[in-house]
């Protein structure tokens, strides 16, 4: 994917309403069910919906601008943001020279790192290592020699995006590594949107042995099904003859199509539920599929009016509204 502001042909100062506005725009035109023998239209739609997702939320658009991650939501170079300049050293911030802490310099593989030894790597420090520094500092408090634990590797960011139905009941995902193996990973109960997973052992290889390999799950938008907590919603299109003398229906859902009775008199707007065709939960059950009823009115009216002819509906559904 090119950069997502370029994906979405607006600039960086595009605000939060430009953003949904291109991507609507881009969506409705690219949509799969209106390109289904165009791949690369698919291909596309993948990409400003990565875009979007990226964009629409705030603080990973704020990491972006600022090189922290990359288009895909994975860290970028762990060093960007120290303020390297081009000789290699590093640079104060606008305004006067930045301080650095020890803070600055953790984060790197889930260690602290040793300010002694960058500073020393930079400045061309002599102290040999293993001696003890002034005050014990690194070593141990009596000023002998201390050998630090060999560091394991960094670990290695992934993004996984996973379809919303494989996410709703916790389908397994193959996901490719940065050494080429690829492997089946099991969903874990009460699965979010930005869920990450930890790979043991999964990361990058060092001294005192592998990192971790941290996976980030993106869940995909559906056309039919929204997620509302842990349960599913869908609106279901009826007909008129359906919501006057009831009947059964078919509705889809997570799990397939299942048949749903629809009794008579219902009104529009009408909610049903379907038990447990949700979400999986934290605790192993399953969230609600809730359908909301739409009375389609058929498209030539004629033959309706007709049978309607000298007959008028004598209620009046807006009195409770006051109209």
């Amino acid at each position: 994917m090119a950069d997502p502001y370029s994906t979405l042909g607006i600039t960086r100062s595009a605000s939060e309403k430009d953003i949904k506005s291109a991507y609507r725009k881009l969506a409705k035109e690219l949509h799969p069910d209106r390109n289904k023998d165009n791949p690369k239209a698919a291909e596309k739609f993948s990409d400003i919906t990565k875009a979007y997702d990226l964009l629409s939320d705030k603080d990973k658009r704020a990491q972006f601008d600022r090189g922290e991650i990359d288009m895909e939501g994975n860290p970028a170079n762990p060093f960007a943001g120290m303020g390297g300049n081009s000789r290699g050293g590093f640079s104060g911030s606008a305004g006067g020279q930045r301080g650095f802490r020890a803070e600055d310099f953790q984060g790197f593989g889930n260690e602290q790192v040793d300010l002694g030894d960058i500073f020393e790597g930079l400045f061309g420090g002599g102290r040999a290592r293993g001696t003890a520094r002034p005050g014990g500092m690194g070593g141990d408090p009596f000023g002998g020699r201390h050998t630090p634990p060999p560091r394991k590797g960094a670990d290695i960011g992934y993004t996984l995006r996973v379809p919303f139905v494989d996410a709703a009941t916790l389908k397994d995902q193959r996901i490719t590594l940065a050494d080429g193996k690829t492997i089946d990973l099991k969903l874990p109960k009460g699965l979010e949107d930005g869920t990450q997973m930890r790979l043991k052992g999964k990361g990058q290889q060092g001294p005192g042995g592998a990192g971790d390999g941290l996976v980030t799950i993106k869940v995909d938008r559906h056309k039919l099904f929204a997620r509302d907590g842990s349960d599913v919603r869908c609106d279901l299109p009826i007909t008129l003859d359906e919501a006057v003398n009831g009947g059964k229906v078919r509705v889809p859902t997570v799990d397939g199509p299942v048949m749903m009775t629809i009794k008579p008199g219902t009104d529009g707007g009408t909610v049903l539920r379907l038990k447990g065709k949700g979400f999986t939960k934290k605790d192993g059950s399953r969230g609600d599929q809730l359908v909301t009823l739409e009375i389609q009115l058929p498209q030539d009216l004629a033959d309706l009016a007709k049978r309607l002819e000298g007959w008028k509906d004598e209620s009046n559904p807006r009195a409770d509204l006051g109209a």
